[in-house]
Parts: structure tokens; sequence; C-alpha cells
């Protein structure tokens, strides 16, 4: 990865979100006079408008891009409609496909709706050029003579995702046409943070109008709730206005589409797996609809509510169990005592009973709950007053009120759009990324190399005898940096020697490993997980070459330079965790 260009006039800022996308971008003039001044797209899906598209891409039979968002619903559900979707590729919510995935090659494959597959790197890529294209033709309406080298790019991540993950993205969005030099990968709880820091702000549960979240010296919790993951960062106001990270990021899947998942079990649990399945299949747009009519229904249910809540259930679903089952759903239900008395199946109406509404959020925010629990344990954070809720799933009363219950003393703070919160960050981010000043470390990251061998420490299966006659020692875990440790921005972490073992190697391949333990010994303890290699060129030969090496651990990712020690030159060095 190159340095940043400075010649950039705009910045632009995609947020590819796990259920929802869009992009914003603003000028540097603007952006001087207000940092929330970003130009953002409406869009549209009959009647819903948002300033984010659906998170779906359809390919055409040759894998060529059709269409993206909305759009690529609508025309999946129309082609459906005329039994002419079978040999197209539609893809949703598959973000999360990369989720915790340490072991993810640039080879990785994608399933569709159908079970059909295609390159993730050809999806992902493709759904970042619409958005990119989409974006520049929106910027030349109103800045008609912008090339590509005055754009500085942000593209968003959940700050929970690993390296590899974090460079699939990048080489995506290279693919794309995004070039390195004029790309920042940002955390999306750090984005939220930045937006957060200029908005004026709901407190809920003990606000008070003296309360000033922002301050030099205020620490909150940036809890980002948004489709796929909760994402969460701690941060400490600096007195330059500056932010540091008090602890590392963490959370988990514990997003809004698990509500969507919770609530496609329960429709299976009752008409059964087969006729879903055969529902999602032959009728996607009426499949659509419904989870398009779920998501606007999820947002208004609350834990006080007694009422029954009603959804319009496509008849097609009724007529598919019939055919298969031989009877109406509404007969069925009555048959299972777990239904009997708290849902009715009456034509296109699915009612529930409000205890069994709000139990589709049961598994997420139980699970959400734990997690804050043990993390206000942590001595970092526990002297962290506030609680800043951003992301889509923040608008949930469901959720807000289980973080009021689970934190009772913390102030609750939720921005007027925190679903916007990541996007208007990123553009934010992208104009100045020294503003997070200090990080905390996810893991304890090292190579794999070896030592002289101790007999007294070393065990005697890793002894081996390099070309001069050393004996040595395999597998020994070098910590560049260890996990929690704070490391500031700019500044290289790590700079290390490393000598040849042979006398003709040209290039000197280390395997880069990570452990969530603080001193681990050698890289095959249980705790160690190859992420990938570090490669270094070298120039002349013999085994008394030596190489400087740094590494930067404190921007939002790896980032390696290398010199000759006996001429001063630079010579080409890389991270690859694709393989």
């Amino acid at each position: 990865m190159t340095d940043q260009n400075q010649d950039y006039l705009l910045v632009a800022a995609i947020d590819f979100g796990t259920a929802y996308s869009g992009w914003a971008f603003s000028t540097r003039t603007d952006h001087s006079k207000d940092p929330l001044k970003v130009c953002a797209n409406t869009w549209g899906a009959g009647n819903l408008m948002s300033l984010k598209t659906s998170t779906c891409v359809l390919f055409d039979k040759n894998k060529k891009f059709h269409s993206f968002g909305f759009e690529a619903e609508d025309a999946y559900s129309d082609l459906a409609l005329d039994n002419k979707h079978g040999d197209y590729f539609f893809f949703r919510r598959f973000k999360m496909k990369l989720f915790d995935k340490l072991h993810l090659r640039r080879k990785f494959m994608l399933e569709d709706e159908m079970g059909r597959r295609m390159s993730a790197m050809d999806v992902f890529s493709d759904c970042i050029k619409y958005l990119k294209n989409h974006l520049k033709q929106k910027c030349l309406q109103q800045l008609p003579d912008t090339c590509d080298s005055d754009i500085r790019w942000v593209l968003t991540v959940p700050a929970i995702w690993n390296d590899t993950s974090k460079q699939f993205m990048r080489e995506a969005a290279a693919k794309a046409g995004i070039s390195d030099e004029n790309l920042l990968i940002a955390l999306e709880p750090e984005a939220a943070s930045l937006c957060c820091r200029h908005l004026p702000m709901n407190a809920i549960g003990g606000g008070s109008c003296n309360f000033v979240p922002f301050a030099p010296g205020s620490k909150y919790l940036v809890f980002d709730a948004g489709g796929g993951t909760v994402d969460i960062t701690v941060h400490e106001v600096q007195p330059s206005g500056s932010l540091k990270e008090l602890y590392k990021a963490n959370g988990g899947n514990w997003g809004g589409t698990y509500i969507d998942i919770a609530f496609r079990n329960l429709l299976a649990d009752i008409v059964g797996n087969d006729v879903m399945d055969d529902f999602q299949t032959t009728q996607m747009m009426d499949y659509i609809d419904l989870f398009r009519e779920f998501e606007v229904k999820k947002r208004n249910f609350k834990n006080e509510m007694t009422e029954k809540i009603t959804f319009k259930v496509p008849i097609a679903l009724n007529e598919g169990f019939k055919q298969k089952k031989g009877r109406d759903i509404k007969d069925h239900i009555k048959t299972k005592p777990k239904y009997e008395k708290s849902v009715n199946w009456i034509g296109d109406k699915l009612r529930m009973e409000a205890h069994v509404a709000k139990g589709l959020f049961a598994d997420a925010c139980e699970s959400v709950a734990e997690h804050l629990k043990t993390l206000f344990t942590e001595g970092q954070v526990k002297d962290v007053p506030t609680i800043l809720m951003v992301g889509g799933f923040s608008e949930s009363p469901m959720l807000q009120d289980v973080i009021k219950r689970t934190m009772p003393d913390k102030k609750i703070i939720i921005p007027a759009d925190p679903g916007l919160a990541v996007l208007k960050g990123a553009v934010i981010f992208g104009h100045d990324p020294s503003v997070i000043q200090e990080r905390r470390c996810r893991y304890t990251y090292g190579v794999k190399t070896c030592h002289q061998f101790n007999e007294r420490i070393h065990p005697e299966s890793k002894k081996f005898v390099d070309d001069d006659g050393d004996i040595l020692c395999a597998d020994i875990f070098d910590r560049h940096v260890q996990i929690g440790q704070p490391v500031e921005y700019g500044e290289s972490q790590v700079t290390q020697s490393y000598v040849p073992t042979s006398k003709s190697t040209k290039t000197l391949v280390f395997p880069v490993y990570a452990s969530d333990e603080a001193e681990p010994t050698f890289v095959t303890d249980p705790s160690c997980t190859h992420l990938g290699n570090l490669t270094i060129e070298l120039g002349g030969s013999g085994t008394g070459r030596s190489v400087s090496v740094q590494m930067t651990f404190s921007g939002t990712e790896l980032k390696v330079e290398a010199e000759e020690k006996s001429t001063g030159k630079k010579t080409n060095a890389k991270f690859d965790f694709l393989g």
C-alpha cells in the first residue's frame, strides 16, 4: 500500500453494508466549513425512499453485471414472474460471508439465492464498481471537471473484521477501478464516532442539557449495530480533539438481519423448510415483498407492546403449502401446540401475539446484553460513562430497551439518524485519517522465524541445522505487537532486522501469525492462526545480508516497509493474507 495522494479535491465514501449500502461525498472546501455537509443519494423502492439501497446484486447467465440494490431486487422479481430467473445469479446480504474468515482466498466462491456459485471477488468488485460509478455520475453533475485523481475514496468495513477480509475488500476495490493510493479503509464504529462529534444528540435515559459527550477527556463506547454485525470500540477525546482507542475493537454477528432470520425460521417452523425454500425459489417477488414489509414493521416493535402484530403474507405461500401438504396453513397451525394460541393465519394475513413478535429479537439482544456486561468488567472500559448507539439496528426500540436495562447507570446517546452515521463519518475520516490518534491491537502479531537452539528451553523436535552449520530452533513466534497494545497513528511499531539462512535466497518469506494470547512461544501453539505471508525482496547474495523491516499496526490496515542495511536501498515488501 503506497502513501495516500494528498492532492485530492473531494472525499467519496462507500458504505458497503450487509443489508443496505450507500455513498456520500464532500469537497475539501465544504468540509472545512461544515464537516456534516455531505452529498448523498436518495434511492427508491415503491413507496420506500431511503438514503441507502438494498445490498443485492444481479448477474446474467454469463455472469455479467446486470443491476444492484432495489433495482436488482425488482428486476429479479420480474424475471421470476416470467419464470426466466433460472439462469441468473442473484446475491443478497452476502457481506457477512467475509466475517471472521481467517482463511479467505482470492478464489473464494459465493453461493447465490439458488445455490449457484460465482467468484466472490467478482461479486464484491462489481458492486463497488457500480456504487463508484453511480457516485461519480452524480458528482460530475455538480463538479463537471472532476477526474479520478481528484477523488480520495473511503470504503467502510467492520472494525471486528480481520486483516484478511480487509485485504480482500481493498483488492476488490482495485479491481473496481479504485487505485491503492487513492483508497482508505475506514472502520465503521470509528467513522460513526467521528460523525457524532458534530451532531446534535438526543440523550435517552438520564441525559442532561449541560452534558457534553465529546469534550476533551470524555470517554464513550461506540455501539455500532448494523445489519450483520454489532461492532464496538471505546474512545477517549484528547485535548487536541483527536481520538484515542481505549480497548481493542470487539463485537459479534448479532446485527439486524438476524431478526429477519428468526422470522424466516418461525415461518419455516410452521410451514416446513421445504415449503419456505420452494417459496423463496419460485416466488422471489413475493418473498422479497414479505421481508420488505417485515423490515418496516420490525423497526416499530417495542418491549411494552401488548397488541397482536399483523403481517401481510403473499397468498402464494399458503398455496404452495396446500399443494405440498393438502390443507390450509390456518388449519395446520391448530395442530401445533406451540402456535395454536399465539399465531393465526387468515387468508393473506399472519397475526401473532406480541410475545411471539418480541421473541424474534431474543437471541440477538441476549447476545448483545451478555457481551456488554462482560465488556464493562474490563479495566479500560469499567469507568466509561456513555454509550453511543449508531447503525440502522440501533433505531430499534427493542434493542434500545435491552441496552438501557443492561446498563442502567450509563448515559445512552442516539443521533437523530443513526443509520447514516457511518456513511457521513467515513467522509469525515477521509478528510483527516489522523484524527484517530491511537488504536489498540486486536491480536498479538508475529512472524515465524528461528533462533539459536537452546536445549534448556527448546524441544528437540524443533531443532535443525542451517547452511552455515548453526543449530537453530524452528517455529519461533517472533512477536511484533501484543494484543491490547496501544499503537500511535503514523508511527511504525516494529523495526526488525532479518538475515537469510541460505546464500542463494533472493526473497525472504515469513509466515505471519495472529494470536489472541499475549505471549505465544511457537507458531504451532493452539492460539495461533496463520494469516498469510510477509514477503521481502533481497539484493546480492550470501547469508550476511541484512534487511531492516518497519511494520505499522496503528492504521486501519497493516503496513510494511523494508530497506537493505548495507545500502539503505528501499526494497519491495508486502503482506499477503489471501494466498
